[in-house]
């Protein structure tokens, strides 16, 4: 049970992790801090539950069972930070929403409260690992602790459930994906967790045994109703950075061709990149220096080239659009081998230099588009071919 529990703390907390990279940006932000508390009380949750940690508090307080109020109180923590979590997210007027989150707060407290009080009251002498709610499901004080915490984490369920449900019917995409994961996971919760242990514990009210609901059918299924129910909570924060990244490493390669022509071409001096960067950050390096020698070939663009290789492209059947990338890539490439090719003092400048601005581009897919005409173009490989011979006469 102890690896089960330590698992799911262990996908919690490198969750969390990747939600709080900016801790300055997350604490100023109520929605990811929230998010942030949520999934480490979770995980903590787990942590804490595991028969391995409850030994050791147990051992290191010198009170038996103390780690079953310090678990039930990190539960109704859990509890009140979803309930906060779903506050800030739904959102809606700054007031209503401090309103409520600090309502919820004062109820869970005064849970929290309650709990390790009627554990101060009540004498529970064995150390109960695994089963101490059905142990004690009929010690005075201890009853009335273990049924707080259920009915604490009950109704966060079933409130959260049902606002889900509401909210699911207003919005589409991710966020709808999101709400209904997370109604899954809480409804594996319920049924799972809350029913098992509910049903064990009335068990023994009725002098029966049904013990190995509450110690093995309810942590395996809590683990994967909580982890479902984070999924769904994170989901619509996480994939879009997530797609974004892809999106990013796709035009990063995309961009290879035009680099590959560029990359000799003489520039000012740049600060080196970081040497670990997510696609997005090698994204932007490559786009600052293809642009950086765009600008340094602007004395060797020509704007004849350019024409020559538009018409030629509209002749071969390119649409106006591809053909003006085409001849944009023609004109770049031809500007490149005049960089290379040595040229006497007080030369001339070629004629229709000022069409360059037609082959800078600022925009990613612009120059996207840029660098798939140069590489798949015929045209623009005859003004390549063009270009060497002319180099080499």
């Amino acid at each position: 049970m102890s690896l089960v529990v330590y698992s799911a703390a262990s996908i919690f907390a490198v969750t969390a992790l990747l939600l709080f990279r900016r801790p300055r940006v997350a604490l100023r932000d109520p929605l990811t801090a929230s998010t942030c508390v949520s999934i480490f009380l979770g995980g903590l949750c787990f942590f804490c539950s595991a028969p391995v940690t409850l030994s050791a508090v147990n051992e290191l307080t010198g009170i038996p069972n103390f780690g079953a109020p310090m678990t039930y109180s990190v539960i109704s923590a859990y509890s009140a930070s979803l309930l906060i979590l779903l506050i800030n997210w739904r959102g809606g007027p700054a007031e209503q929403v401090r309103r409520w989150v600090v309502r919820v707060a004062t109820v869970y407290s005064a849970l929290i409260v309650a709990i390790i009080t009627l554990f101060a009251l009540a004498s529970a002498p064995v150390e109960r690992l695994r089963d101490l709610d059905t142990y004690y499901a009929n010690t005075p004080y201890m009853r009335e602790m273990i049924l707080l915490y259920l009915i604490g984490h009950g109704a966060c369920a079933v409130t959260t459930c049902w606002v889900c449900l509401r909210w699911s019917r207003e919005v589409t995409g991710i966020l709808r994906v999101g709400l209904r994961l997370i109604m899954a996971g809480l409804s594996v919760d319920v049924i799972g967790f809350e029913c098992a242990k509910m049903t064990a514990v009335a068990a023994r009210w009725a002098a029966h045994d049904l013990d190995r609901l509450s110690t093995d059918l309810a942590p395996p299924a809590s683990a994967l109703g909580a982890l479902i129910c984070s999924a769904g909570f994170v989901l619509p924060r996480l994939l879009p950075a997530a797609q974004a990244q892809w999106q990013s490493l796709w035009d990063y390669r995309a961009l290879a061709p035009l680099w590959a022509e560029l990359k000799d071409v003489p520039t000012a001096p740049k600060p080196a990149p970081p040497r670990w960067q997510l696609p997005r950050g090698r994204l932007y390096y490559r786009e600052i220096r293809i642009l950086d020698a765009l600008l340094a070939l602007q004395s060797h663009c020509d704007g004849r080239v350019r024409e020559t290789a538009y018409r030629q492209a509209r002749t071969q059947g390119s649409p106006p659009g591809e053909a003006h990338f085409i001849a944009a890539a023609a004109m770049v490439v031809d500007a490149a081998q005049q960089a290379r090719r040595p040229q006497p003092a007080g030369s001339p400048e070629p004629s229709g230099t000022s069409r360059l601005q037609a082959a800078v581009f600022s925009d990613t897919g612009e120059l996207v588009q840029l660098a798939r005409a140069l590489a798949g173009s015929p045209v623009v490989r005859a003004a390549r071919e063009g270009a060497t011979r002319a180099t080499q006469s």
